[in-house]
């Protein structure tokens, strides 16, 4: 019953644009995909809400071309523990003089949280990925990948690990996504500065094709709530192996949570 009153209450704070007590805690804790680094957390959205993520990422790889990324992302909390997004992906790689921009490629993705945290067990989730070929930049054939996630907390710090593989060849990458890969990351939050601020530091240990050498990578990121339903986030990722990875990796952007009154049940939106 707990748990309804406090979904009542944070629908009806986006509705309103009130302050409510979960919108302020739901919201600057999400570690979203890539945002504002690469780990994210094993909590989906609340269930009847919305939430658009606006990024822009900027990257030099190291030896390579420059690229710059603009990725609009919109989640919807579809079942309870549960969400469905879509990314579209605008691109420009630099190479010498001249940016070429096009589309990179269209995302659809589901994530799936079976558990809360317990004194023995995290939080555990699951993602599934698919990646269309859509657009000049977004390759040849569809892929796919999955994702395991887990997420322990102690006090206002969280621990976060997860592994991913996607499925496909290196004639098959886009300009911003390889076509076969594995990553591991790790991450550590901390929550700072009366509840509004979070700190969190990765490690990303990946491989982006075969027989590419592994890379290394370490990112460090800060989400701040600005009002109840918008988060501003910054983060930064560098190589720490010599041979791949960036040379620097910038992301920037915020998020805004909403709902849609009549996608609600009809006792919350009283």
């Amino acid at each position: 019953m707990q748990s309804i009153a406090r979904s009542r209450r944070f629908l009806a704070a986006l509705l309103l644009g009130l302050p409510g007590p979960l919108a302020a805690q739901i919201d600057y804790r999400n570690l979203d995909d890539e945002r504002p680094v690469l780990t994210e957390d094993a909590y989906p959205v609340e269930r009847h809400a919305f939430e658009i993520l606006v990024p822009y990422a900027y990257q030099r790889e190291h030896g390579g071309a420059d690229l710059h990324a603009f990725t609009p992302e919109l989640e919807y909390g579809i079942v309870r523990n549960g969400q469905l997004g879509v990314k579209l992906p605008l691109a420009g790689t630099q190479a010498g003089g001249d940016t070429d921009w096009g589309l990179a490629g269209l995302r659809v993705f589901g994530l799936y949280n079976f558990n809360t945290e317990s004194r023995r067990l995290p939080a555990l989730s699951a993602r599934a990925d698919l990646l269309l070929p859509v657009g000049s930049l977004g390759g040849d054939a569809a892929r796919v990948s999955v994702k395991a996630i887990a997420t322990r907390s102690w006090g206002r710090s969280r621990f976060h690990a997860n592994a991913a593989l996607t499925f496909g060849d290196q004639q098959q990458r886009t300009a911003v996504e390889p076509g076969e890969r594995w990553s591991y990351s790790m991450a550590v939050d901390r929550t700072l500065f009366r509840q509004s601020t979070l700190l969190v530091g990765e490690i990303v240990v990946l491989r982006a094709v075969r027989g590419d050498p592994v890379e290394v990578d370490a990112g460090l990121g800060v989400r701040y709530q600005w009002t109840t339903t918008t988060v501003f986030d910054l983060g930064v990722r560098r190589r720490l192996s010599q041979v791949a990875g960036p040379d620097i990796a910038i992301t920037v952007g915020f998020s805004h949570a909403f709902a849609v009154p009549w996608l609600m049940p009809r006792d919350a939106r009283r």
